[in-house]
C-alpha cells in the first residue's frame, strides 16, 4: 500500500458515513474497508500510517494541539496527529502546512464554542484492527518503522500567551480570548 492508496481508503470510509466529523466511526469504516485488501496491503498500511505521523511531528502543530486541547502530552499529541489523519488528506496536508489554519476549519470552530477536545487515539489502531479482522492474530511487530524526525525549534513556553498570539493568531483568536 502505497500514501495515495491509504489516502483513497480514509476518503472512501469518510464518504460512506453521514458524520464524517466522527473520527471514531472514519477509523471504524477504515479498518473495515482495509481488512478487505489482501494481507501485503494491510501490513502495509502501518509503514504509511507511522510515515503521516512522522510528517505531522513538528513543533508548530504541537502548539496547535496545545492551544485547541488545553494542553498537549506526547500521547496526546499523537492522537491529535491520529484525529488529523482521519480528517482526510487535503485537511491534513494544508494544516501540517499551516497549523494556524485549523482555525478555519468547522470543527474547530465548533469545538472552540463547546469546548471539546479534538483526539483520535483509534485512529493509530486502524490497520492492526483490520489485520486482526483478516487474519485473528495481531499485526506483526517487525512490520513497520516509526522514524520520527527531530523536532524543529519553537523555543517557548506553549502557555506564553502572548507567544501564541504571535505564532498561531486565528486559533489563539478562538480558544485564548
Amino acid at each position: 500500500m502505497d500514501t495515495q492508496q491509504f489516502w483513497t481508503l480514509i476518503e472512501d470510509a469518510r464518504g460512506k458515513l453521514s458524520d464524517s466529523a466522527d473520527g471514531e466511526a472514519v477509523v471504524s469504516r477504515a479498518s473495515i474497508l482495509l481488512a478487505a485488501q489482501p494481507r501485503e496491503e494491510i501490513v502495509g498500511a502501518q509503514q504509511v500510517l507511522w510515515d503521516l505521523m512522522a510528517a505531522s511531528y513538528r513543533n508548530p502543530l504541537w502548539a496547535a494541539a496545545y492551544v485547541i486541547n488545553g494542553g498537549c502530552s506526547d500521547d496526546g499529541f499523537d492522537y491529535f496527529r491520529g484525529w488529523l489523519v482521519v480528517q482526510g488528506r487535503e485537511v491534513f496536508e494544508r494544516i501540517v502546512a499551516d497549523p494556524d489554519a485549523l482555525a478555519d476549519l468547522p470543527v474547530i470552530r465548533a469545538a472552540a464554542a463547546d469546548g471539546d477536545e479534538l483526539e483520535c487515539e483509534e485512529a493509530l489502531s486502524i490497520v492492526c484492527s483490520a489485520h486482526m479482522t483478516a487474519t485473528g492474530e495481531q499485526l506483526p511487530a517487525d512490520t513497520f518503522t516509526i522514524r520520527y524526525p527531530e523536532l524543529d525549534v519553537w523555543d517557548f513556553d506553549f502557555d506564553d500567551q502572548t507567544e501564541m498570539e504571535r505564532r498561531l493568531p486565528r486559533l489563539a483568536a478562538l480558544y485564548m480570548d
